[in-house]
């Protein structure tokens, strides 16, 4: 009996413990769900001439962007003005396919560039990823350098 009560605190522990590494098992981190991109950004325009800024989402297989959660979009520009500050889904120039469930969102802001010289978008995108298991809101900022002529 004396042995039994010594032994229990160590059983309890290899059971938390198995527990533990089954539930991480089975946790995703969100990050690896998608990607985000700004390819096709212009980073070289003129001055008093227009640019864009690009920002597109793909999502990973067994995952998609929320179209019911909020999608937020803001651009902020140094030297530069975007077109539009606020953005949301609906502002996103993919658009459903016949037959397809979801889309993965892709940007295109314009900005003019005031003057020469260093210019900055700046851009922070707030939406959700979502699995059949989970859906987690995802916050990611962005700061690509224009140089204006």
């Amino acid at each position: 009996m004396l042995q039994l009560r010594r032994l229990a605190p160590i059983a309890a522990l290899w059971v938390a413990l198995a527990w533990t590494q089954a539930r991480a098992a089975d946790e995703v981190d969100p990050t690896s769900l998608y990607e985000v991109s700004t390819e096709g950004t212009s980073t070289k325009v003129k001055a008093g001439e227009k640019g864009v800024f690009v920002l597109s989402i793909k999502s990973k297989a067994g995952s998609h962007v929320s179209d019911e959660a909020p999608l937020k979009l803001q651009v902020k520009g140094t030297q530069l003005s975007p077109a539009k500050e606020q953005l949301g889904r609906e502002d996103s120039v993919a658009k459903k396919a016949e037959g397809q469930t979801f889309v993965d969102p892709r940007f295109e802001v314009p900005f003019t560039a005031a003057s020469a010289g260093k210019g900055l978008v700046d851009a922070k995108l707030t939406f959700f990823i979502c699995t059949e298991k989970l859906c987690a809101r995802q916050q990611k900022t962005f700061s690509i350098p224009v140089e204006v002529q």
